[in-house]
């Protein structure tokens, strides 16, 4: 694979990268960093998007779910919108979204349990026309309620959808039930099942057959603060424990940001951002806000004189330094001897919530 615009590898791109910080650190301890900054400009800001985008070229190469331009319309209401998901291995991607903002719908298309309008679904890096028997006994999931005998116990509901699926491994019942604190040959009957035991009960079903795609659509949904901080528990370790791959939804917020790697923000079928939960949080906790009439030369005497290493370049004229106990009179004092204007520098301090109304318009969320 190549990147483009660059006939090279990524292990190429990668040397090239390595090389140049070589070069520009070795310049920088020869004291010619100012005509060297003043002719490469373009050059650096160049390299850091290369940067940036290479990295994205490999984790394209993680994927286990992706959508491209993926829609859903009934009749007259477009309810999904050109939505496209990248859902990496061995991960926990959490969409977060109002109820009624698509994340069902979106869940539902990739496992074909509704059509999809336009677009496509690929999952394992194939696309699910076509190769539905292929992909499909290899994910486990939940959709809405989980659907139950009422009148037979956990140990026998699993036991017939082990039997349906073919299910091989002598003890995956009794396995299953285990990750999820369940009793194996308990006596009570599913109707007599708390919501929270309903819930692990649906769990337990999607992981019966040792899927490697786990969809849980509000897997917390209804429960007591006890009960979501155990499923929560056991949905972390079978992703850190057991290698699982996650795509769940969820319309409360802080429960997204205790979970998930990975955020997507969909709001009325529209997928508005998607990025790491450590990103999102760089984005709005605390930082400096800095804005400079030269930031790839500002950045370079950050890294140099103050030894930042937590920033990013948010345009041509504004940083976010995330290292918030830094000297800022020293830097302005620093940046003005090196001939950079310094317009503003401010600690900003949002949150998570801040930045889900702000993307979606105001309006907030759980």
């Amino acid at each position: 694979m190549t990147i483009q615009g660059f006939p090279l590898s990524k292990q190429e791109i990668s040397k090239v990268l390595a090389k140049f910080w070589q070069g520009l650190y070795a310049i920088l301890k020869s004291g010619k960093e100012k005509s060297y900054v003043n002719n490469s400009k373009r050059k650096f800001i160049q390299l850091r998007c290369l940067e940036k985008q290479l990295g994205e070229e490999i984790k394209m190469d993680h994927l286990m779910i992706e959508t491209r331009q993926l829609t859903k319309v009934y009749g007259e209401q477009t309810v999904v919108s050109k939505v496209n998901l990248h859902v990496q291995k061995g991960r926990i991607y959490g969409l977060l979204g109002r109820n009624g903002a698509g994340k069902t719908t979106i869940m539902k298309m990739i496992l074909g349990l509704t059509s999809i309008t336009s677009g496509e679904a690929f999952v394992f890096g194939q696309n699910i026309k076509g190769n539905e028997k292929r992909i499909y006994p290899r994910i486990g999931a939940i959709i809405e309620t989980p659907g139950f005998y009422p009148n037979l116990t956990g140990t026998e509901n699993l036991e017939i959808f082990a039997k349906l699926r073919g299910t091989s491994k002598p003890n995956a019942v009794k396995e299953a039930l285990g990750v999820v604190g369940l009793p194996y040959k308990d006596k009570k009957i599913f109707s007599k099942y708390s919501l929270g035991m309903k819930q692990r009960l649906g769990i337990a079903n999607a992981i019966l057959h040792d899927p490697e795609l786990l969809i849980l659509d509000e897997p917390t949904n209804g429960l007591d603060p006890i009960g979501i901080s155990e499923v929560r528990n056991f949905i972390r370790d079978l992703c850190v424990e057991r290698g699982k791959t996650i795509l769940l939804s969820s319309h409360i917020l802080s429960e997204i940001s205790l979970l998930a790697d990975d955020i997507g923000i969909i709001h009325n079928g529209v997928l508005l951002e998607e990025n790491s939960l450590a990103e999102l949080q760089k984005k709005n906790g605390k930082y400096i806000l800095l804005q400079v009439s030269d930031t790839a030369k500002a950045a370079l005497v950050l890294e140099r004189r103050f030894h930042v290493k937590e920033y990013s370049v948010q345009d041509d004229h504004t940083l976010r330094l995330y290292e918030t106990a830094l000297d800022m009179a020293e830097i302005n004092k620093t940046l003005m001897l090196e001939n950079i204007s310094v317009t503003s520098s401010q600690l900003c301090n949002d949150t998570l919530e801040d930045y889900f109304k702000k993307v979606t318009g105001g309006e907030g969320i759980a």
